[in-house]
């Protein structure tokens, strides 16, 4: 069955329906979801690891309301049953392996029993993955990040929908690639100036043309799990 194309942010907004909720983004880089979320009428509250990686998101707020806090998905810094819905978008993937499960059983006792957690990750397939891969490969940690949602009831998580869809990544040249990239970890930067002539030719086979000269269009398949907090 053909995946409908859709946006992360518009997903979201379909199975958590966040007005008037307190939604927690995990690993909430840049902040542009904890700002979707402040406009759609949510509380939001952003973590990162450190004051360091929370400063852009800060510096963007523009006085939308949002808290930040430091924190680690596997040791939130939050009281039990706190928050309405917590969100890992994109980000379950990059937590070490072996704390995944422990990320999602955190997640659990945030939100108490009757709270959500949902997660959207991207899937090992597509054009953008193609190219992704030659700067870091993600396939096994995306599939550790499947198995660890695979376990969720055991940390008394059980999914309640499961959603797959398809979203468009278009990108100025080769140089935006580049600042995403390394905007998720900024080690990627030596990696792709070592193989710079490699992800070129490649970031000019794969996707679509865009609509301004240079652009490239490129498609990323998706998973939603929004998962009930119930007994544990």
């Amino acid at each position: 069955m053909p995946r409908e194309a859709s946006t992360d942010v518009a997903i979201l907004a379909r199975l958590v329906q966040p007005r008037d909720k307190a939604v927690l983004d995990i690993g909430c880089g840049g902040g542009a979801l904890v700002r979707e979320l402040a406009a759609a009428g949510a509380r939001p509250l952003g973590i990162e690891i450190s004051d360091e990686q929370l400063a852009a998101a800060r510096d963007a707020d523009g006085g939308s309301g949002a808290r930040y806090l430091v924190g680690r998905a596997e040791n939130l810094p939050l009281p039990d049953a706190s928050i309405d819905a917590a969100v890992f978008m994109r980000t379950l993937h990059h937590v070490p392996v072996a704390d995944m499960l422990p990320a999602l059983a955190e997640a659990r006792r945030v939100v108490g029993e009757g709270g959500v957690v949902y997660v959207a990750e991207p899937l090992a397939e597509g054009d953008f993955f193609t190219l992704t891969s030659l700067v870091e490969d993600e396939r096994e940690v995306r599939a550790a990040a499947q198995r660890a949602l695979a376990e969720a009831p055991r940390v008394g998580l059980a999914r309640a929908t499961t959603v797959e869809y398809e979203v468009s990544i278009t990108l100025s040249d080769v140089e935006a690639f580049l600042r995403r990239t390394a905007s998720v970890d900024p080690a990627r930067a030596a990696v792709f100036e070592a193989r710079r002539a490699e992800i070129t030719a490649a970031f000019a086979d794969l996707g679509v043309p865009g609509e301004r000269p240079g652009e490239r269009r490129f498609v990323q398949p998706m998973r939603a799990d929004l998962l009930a907090a119930g007994q544990r």
